[in-house]
């Protein structure tokens, strides 16, 4: 009884330990799993070459349009407004040497005649020195041979004469000035801004009877960044002429002028930081051509400064610059370099590259996570590449499968076999 029970018992034990033995001989003798390196695809880019093309670059800016000269009218004489040109209100358009305002002129023609007066009083005084000095120079050889003192002549009566006809034209020409600045005429074609006066009124000498501007040429002063400057040259003689198209909205239609480049303001806005660039316009209010429409003072415009000379540079879309002004490129073993380039210009859309790449170089245009020198590439059109080994791994595998469906097709050759 006794054995029977410890046969039972020992029975599971001696079982288990039997698959532990079995166990542990199995795991120590199966071969680990074969390594093999696996190798992913070279990453796909778009690429295309690239050429250097000739660039003529269009600075653009903007300004409001001023007239080159702008004048406070003032009186030089004092006096009455008696009569007013019709021109001569806000917004009316005059010409040169017009008549726009006359002032009292009855007692600057009393001075004229009082000057005209002393001049002839002084010319007969003068004429009458002289015959009397003639007179004494007779006398004095009647009474003797030696030489007359310029006393005796009456020289220092006649330099005095001489002196007081000098002042008497003076006085002439100083009252003709003071009639004729009654009338205060036009300095320039121009228009009326601003008038201080009016029909009646007692004007002071230097007080300011209205402003004019000029309407031969205007001007717009337009900002140049320093990036833009180097495009525009405006202290060349050659680009000092630079055309310049401006362009507004008048009326719901957009209008379009054509200007010069003539200078610049020469100092940089602290401010700011950009050097103002002035252009002129010919007749903005196209006086001499009634069919275009006027540019008129005030007006807020559009300009494109178009540069003289063009240059070779190779343009790229913005994109593909990077913070560094670095841009990827492909080689031939179809890997990736990181090209520093010199910058001319960038845009919005554009890069425009003076140096750094050559012709034909193919530059990356898609976009590439983390790349690096050397890195592995592959262009539309190129073949993956698939590594030795996982070549060789994907034959054996097709080898096995091949080896397996003959191994299955004999087994049923057989089972057939003895079915029959």
């Amino acid at each position: 009884m006794k054995n029977s029970i410890l046969v039972k018992s020992g029975l599971p034990l001696l079982i288990i330990l039997v698959a532990i033995i079995a166990a542990a001989v199995m795991i120590s003798s199966k071969k680990p799993p074969e390594q093999i390196d696996v190798e992913t695809p070279a990453f796909l880019v778009d690429a295309k070459p690239v050429h250097a093309e000739p660039v003529k670059f269009v600075v653009k800016s903007q300004g409001n349009v001023v007239p080159r000269n702008q004048t406070s009218l003032s009186a030089q004489v004092s006096g009455r407004v008696v009569s007013m040109s019709e021109a001569f209100i806000v917004g009316g358009i005059f010409r040169k040497g017009e008549v726009l305002l006359t002032l009292e002129q009855d007692d600057y023609k009393t001075e004229l005649k009082l000057a005209e007066a002393e001049l002839a009083q002084a010319q007969a005084a003068l004429e009458e020195e002289i015959a009397r000095g003639k007179v004494a120079a007779q006398e004095w050889r009647s009474v003797s041979n030696v030489a007359p003192p310029e006393l005796g002549l009456r020289k220092p009566q006649l330099a005095k004469e001489k002196a007081n006809v000098k002042a008497a034209e003076a006085k002439l020409e100083r009252a003709k000035r003071n009639l004729a600045r009654t009338q205060i005429r036009a300095p320039y074609n121009g228009i009326v801004v601003a008038r201080n006066a009016d029909l009646g009124q007692f004007i002071a000498s230097g007080a300011s009877v209205g402003t004019v501007y000029s309407t031969d040429t205007a001007e717009v002063r337009l900002p140049i960044t320093d990036s833009d400057l180097m495009f525009v040259n405006i202290g060349s003689q050659s680009d000092a002429q630079a055309t310049v198209t401006l362009t507004a909205t008048v009326g719901g239609i957009q209008r379009t002028w054509q200007g010069k480049l003539v200078r610049s303001e020469g100092v940089l806005d602290s401010g700011s930081r950009v050097i103002y660039a002035v252009v002129e316009v010919q007749d903005p209010y196209q006086f001499n051509n009634q069919a275009q429409t006027p540019l008129r003072f005030g007006q807020f415009v559009e300009a494109e400064i178009m540069a003289q000379q063009e240059r070779e540079l190779i343009v790229l879309p913005r994109s593909v610059l990077r913070l560094d002004n670095t841009i990827v490129t492909v080689t031939e073993d179809r890997e990736l370099a990181i090209k520093p380039i010199d910058v001319a210009r960038t845009t919005a859309t554009q890069v425009f590259v003076a140096s750094g790449i050559e012709d034909n170089t193919l530059v990356v245009t898609s976009a590439v996570p983390n790349p690096y020198n050397g890195m592995k590439v592959r262009l539309p059109g190129d073949e993956p590449q698939i590594p030795e080994e996982a070549k060789k791994d994907k034959q054996t595998d097709t080898q096995s499968v091949d080896a397996a469906n003959d191994g299955a097709g004999s087994t049923n050759g057989s089972v057939a076999g003895d079915a029959s």
